[in-house]
């Protein structure tokens, strides 16, 4: 039975800019984050595993935001007895799970630090997060060939 303890968490990257445009007072935005998550395997220790949860806000010409952010952060796991695609799969998905709470209060604190109205993303579960993750059947995660050094 596979095993997991998370051993640290930090923050890779945290960045807020504010994209100056000229809006009516009323304008309302619809501001959807992009999530990604990468899990690499430390070389020299197959046991542990850096799992990257990344939540995105970034404008473009067809969806301006009035604001583009960047929250990744990154958590090493020490997992024991991971040894089938199910495994990874049940590591997966909760280390996400695990990590998500983390996410969520970064990315709340970030906005308010830079004095707009907090972006709380929404409470759920962070098995969830990830449209693959909902089925069994689709389930496809990406252990990333470049190990961790």
């Amino acid at each position: 039975m596979i095993d997991y303890t998370l051993r640290g968490l930090t923050a890779d990257e945290l960045s807020f800019k504010v994209n100056p445009m000229k809006v009516a007072p009323d304008t309302k935005f619809e501001i959807k984050p992009f999530f990604s998550r990468r899990i690499q395997t430390a070389k020299e220790n197959p046991k542990i595993n850096v799992v990257i949860l990344e939540c995105k806000i970034e404008t473009s010409e067809e969806a301006p935001k009035p604001f583009n952010m960047v929250v990744r952060l990154v958590g090493v796991f020490e997992v024991n007895n991971m040894e089938t695609a199910e495994d990874r799969r049940i590591f997966a998905l909760n280390a996400t799970e695990t990590m998500y709470p983390y996410l969520r209060a970064t990315v709340s604190s970030l906005t308010t630090a830079s004095f707009i109205a907090p972006l709380n993303l929404p409470v759920i579960s962070g098995a969830t997060l990830f449209p693959e993750d909902r089925s069994a059947e689709g389930f496809n995660v990406n252990f990333d060939p470049k190990n961790v050094n």
